[in-house]
């Protein structure tokens, strides 16, 4: 290798150059994601420490009243140890791995892609992004569904930053935000709002926030304090997603 190649290599001028091939680009959270990932060696030869790929999304937050939209790697999968990429040399390696539970679905404003990368000291490393679609789990398919047949209509899904509570478990949560347009529940709150937060396959916390819509001076006061927004939690497994429909019912009436 000439030390005009060494140079450029060090800056990142003819990288090697990677590209990630799914086996599918439609998953549920917990699935295999396999493929392979393809590398390209660049003008000179280079040392590689790793390839990885990671699983991203974004989340907004708020800080001084203002908000802020942050990307996170919700999980990172290392598809090799060190090797070196000869001179457009090209290499193939396969990787397969389990979704991970928290990702959120790709509805609403949200969006979850893999980005795949290779680790080269003292130069720009080369990265390849693929989108992913998420489809909901049969938790979050209940949920909605009962939603729907109690007279919600989804009007909002996005990712915020985790209620204080959950911030040693996630650093975001995705929400789901109801009116009650027809139903039970019409014209009883401002905004019902869905949670759904993994405890493990086969079990979920559902975190529901009701904003009680504004009736009288009490009630207004309570609203500019947000004294006027209440939790529900349920833990729930797979026996609980035949009567889900009436367990949301029951909770939300208490605050009706």
């Amino acid at each position: 290798m000439s030390i005009f190649n060494k140079v450029l290599a060090s800056v990142g001028i003819g990288n090697a150059k990677v590209d990630t091939k799914l086996s599918d680009s439609t998953f549920m959270v917990g699935e295999m994601i396999s493929g392979v990932t393809e590398v390209v060696g660049g003008n000179t030869s280079q040392s590689v420490d790793s390839i990885y790929i990671k699983v991203y999304t974004t989340f907004e937050r708020e800080a001084n009243d203002k908000k802020y939209t942050d990307s996170i790697a919700i999980y990172t999968h290392k598809i090799t140890e060190p090797f070196t990429i000869g001179e457009q040399e090209k290499k193939e390696f396969t990787f397969s791995f389990n979704l991970p539970l928290n990702t959120p679905v790709t509805m609403g404003k949200t969006r979850v892609w893999l980005q795949t990368g290779l680790d080269i000291k003292n130069a720009v490393d080369p990265g390849d992004k693929d989108m992913i679609e998420i489809r909901p789990n049969a938790f979050i398919s209940a949920g909605l569904q009962a939603a729907q047949n109690l007279g919600l209509k989804l009007r909002k899904v996005d990712c915020e930053e985790a209620p204080r509570a959950y911030r040693g478990i996630t650093k975001f949560v995705q929400e789901y935000e109801f009116i009650a347009t027809s139903g039970p529940f019409r014209g009883k709150f401002d905004e019902i709002e869905f949670s759904f937060i993994p405890k493990g396959l086969d079990e979920v916390e559902l975190l529901i926030q009701v904003d009680r819509r504004v009736r009288g001076l009490g009630s207004l006061f309570s609203e500019a304090l947000n004294m006027d927004e209440s939790y529900i939690r349920l833990t729930l497994s797979n026996s609980d997603l035949s009567t889900l429909e009436s367990k949301i019912r029951q909770e939300i009436a208490r605050y009706a």
